[in-house]
C-alpha cells in the first residue's frame, strides 16, 4: 500500500512538472515575459550568460533546493529533487525536439494569459503532493511555512523580484506584462488550490430538524453536529444542524429543506479546507 501511494504521489508529480513545462516553454518563453519563476530568471540571464536556459534553471533549482531540505522538511526535499531535475529535463527535451519555438498566440497578453492558466494547474497539483519543480516554488513554500502566507501570495512576493528583473533586458511593455502575471498567477494559482475544493459549512434551524437530519445522515451519508442556540429575543431553546458538503450535496440539502421547511433558517459559509479523521 505505501509503495503504491509513493509511486501514486510520483507519478502526479511527474504530471504537474510535465504541465509546468508546457506552460514555460510554449507561453512563456516566446513572449519573453518574465512570470515569476526560475525558468522566468533563467530566461533573463540567458541573455548575458551564454548558455541554454535549460542549464541556467538547472543550477539555480539546485542552490534552492538545499534551503528546500533544510527550510522546509526532508519529505519537501526529496520530492523536490525530484522535480527540480525532472523541470529543466523536460525544457531540455522541448528544446531538441522544438527549436527554435515561436508563440502560438503571436501576442504577449495572451501568451501571458495562457501561460498563467496553464502553469496554476501545473503548480497546484505539485503542491497538492507538498512538493514543487523547484526554484520559486520552493521561496514559496519557506514564505508559506514560516511566515504563514497563503500560497498564491507567496508565490506572487517571492515571483515580483523576478518580474521586475526583465527590466535589465526588455522593454517597458514587457516589464509591465511581467508584473501584472507574476500578481495574477498568484491569484489563479490560489483559485486552482483552495477554489476547486470549496465546501459549504450549512447551519440550519428548522421545526423539522429531525427530518432533515435523517436525510443528512442516510441520503447524503455525511456527518453532522447538533448545538443548542437560543433566541436573543425570545429566548426559545432551539437545536440547529451544522454539516460540511460539497456543491452536489448542497444543491441535494437545499432542495429538501426547501420542500420539507421553506421556513428554515439557513446559513452557509465557504470552507476551503478540512483536517479530520475518517471513521474506520
Amino acid at each position: 500500500m505505501k509503495l503504491r501511494n509513493t509511486l501514486k504521489e510520483y507519478i502526479g508529480i511527474t504530471l504537474g512538472t510535465g504541465v509546468v513545462a508546457i506552460a514555460v516553454y510554449f507561453f512563456m518563453l516566446p513572449s519573453h515575459v518574465s512570470v515569476g519563476s526560475v525558468s522566468a530568471l533563467a530566461m533573463v540571464l540567458s541573455n548575458f550568460i551564454p548558455l541554454n536556459i535549460s542549464v541556467i534553471s538547472m543550477a539555480l533549482n539546485l542552490a534552492l533546493m538545499v534551503l528546500g531540505f533544510f527550510l522546509v522538511d526532508a519529505d519537501f526535499g526529496f520530492k523536490t529533487v525530484y522535480g527540480t531535475v525532472l523541470l529543466p529535463l523536460m525544457l531540455g527535451v522541448l528544446e531538441i525536439v522544438l527549436p527554435d519555438f515561436q508563440s502560438i498566440t503571436q501576442d504577449p497578453l495572451l501568451d501571458v494569459i495562457c501561460y498563467i492558466l496553464v502553469v496554476g494547474i501545473g503548480l497546484s497539483i505539485l503542491f497538492s503532493y507538498n512538493a514543487s519543480s523547484g526554484g520559486i516554488d520552493t521561496v514559496a513554500m519557506i514564505l508559506h511555512k514560516y511566515l504563514k502566507l497563503e500560497l498564491g501570495k507567496a508565490m506572487s512576493a517571492a515571483g515580483m523580484a523576478v518580474a521586475l528583473s526583465s527590466a535589465l533586458c526588455y522593454d517597458a511593455k514587457t516589464v509591465v506584462l511581467s508584473v501584472l502575471g507574476t500578481y495574477f498567477g498568484g491569484m489563479v494559482l490560489d483559485h486552482f488550490i483552495f477554489g476547486l475544493n470549496i465546501k459549504r459549512r450549512v447551519c440550519i434551524i428548522s421545526e423539522k430538524l429531525d427530518e432533515i437530519v435523517e436525510f443528512i445522515l442516510h441520503d447524503l451519508h455525511s456527518g453532522a453536529s447538533l448545538y443548542e442556540a437560543v433566541g436573543a429575543y425570545s429566548g426559545q431553546v432551539r437545536k440547529e444542524v451544522i454539516v460540511i458538503v460539497d456543491k452536489q450535496e448542497y444543491r441535494l440539502l437545499m432542495d429538501y429543506v426547501r420542500q420539507i421547511d421553506p421556513k428554515a433558517f439557513v446559513t452557509v459559509y465557504a470552507v476551503s479546507d478540512m483536517r479530520y479523521l475518517p471513521k474506520k
